[in-house]
């Protein structure tokens, strides 16, 4: 159980916590503007443009990433109201290249602190190193944004590509049973989160990657 890393770590049990308590809010939050932008008000007559994370993610989610290290959130919205013929693509695309965004603002800043501080520096971050959570919050929104990109309902993937390709709309459309979705989701789940070939490995390779070639730019 992650909560076993709290006595264990402490420090990566609190980067970890703010890691995706932080991303998420700014996540739903972008999937909110977006709808916005696109003419639905569902996000302020709702009350969920709010930085509160309790409205975002709600007591199960915030303690199971307590217990589990996982969580979700959620932006509700009307597609209906959507300007745009587009518009379910660009809201749900929102959320994913906020991740995004994220990630490459605080990779970039962690290149430039290498290069100019250097990666020994300590700095404290709940007594922890200020490298070590950077690196955290930076592969963990990458993570977010691949993982929320596959095509598989309830992620956003999904809904992008629907509204993208008509024959994979029709086949969401075609399943009856809502719990094919919830097994198709927990199998890649399952996959992803494999320490050896999963999504975070990936993420963690593709930042190394990129704050290697910034570090090499400015060297």
């Amino acid at each position: 159980m992650f909560i076993e890393t709290l006595s264990s770590n402490p420090a990566h049990f609190v980067y970890v916590v703010v890691t995706m308590v932080f991303s998420i809010v700014l996540h739903e939050l972008a999937h909110g503007w977006a709808a916005i932008w696109q003419g639905d008000r569902t996000p302020i007559d709702t009350g969920h443009m709010t930085i509160d994370p309790r409205v975002h993610m709600g007591a199960i989610s915030l303690i199971m990433l307590a217990l589990a290290g996982m969580c979700f959130g959620a932006m509700p919205v009307d597609p209906s109201r959507f300007r745009s013929r587009y518009g379910d693509a660009l809201v749900s695309a929102a959320g994913p290249l906020m991740n995004l965004l994220l990630a490459f603002v605080t990779l970039t800043g962690l290149s430039i602190w290498m290069v100019n501080v250097g990666g020994s520096k300590e700095l404290s971050v709940q007594g922890g190193n200020l490298l070590q959570f950077l690196s955290v919050f930076g592969v963990s929104n990458i993570a977010l944004f691949l993982f929320n990109l596959i095509p598989v309902p309830p992620l956003d993937g999904a809904t992008v590509l629907a509204s993208l390709h008509k024959g994979y709309a029709r086949i969401l459309r075609r399943v009856q049973d809502p719990r094919v979705f919830l097994v198709a989701f927990l199998v890649v789940f399952m996959v992803l989160r494999s320490s050896n070939y999963g999504l975070y490995q990936l993420a963690s390779e593709i930042a190394g990657g990129y704050v290697g070639w910034i570090i090499s730019i400015l060297t």
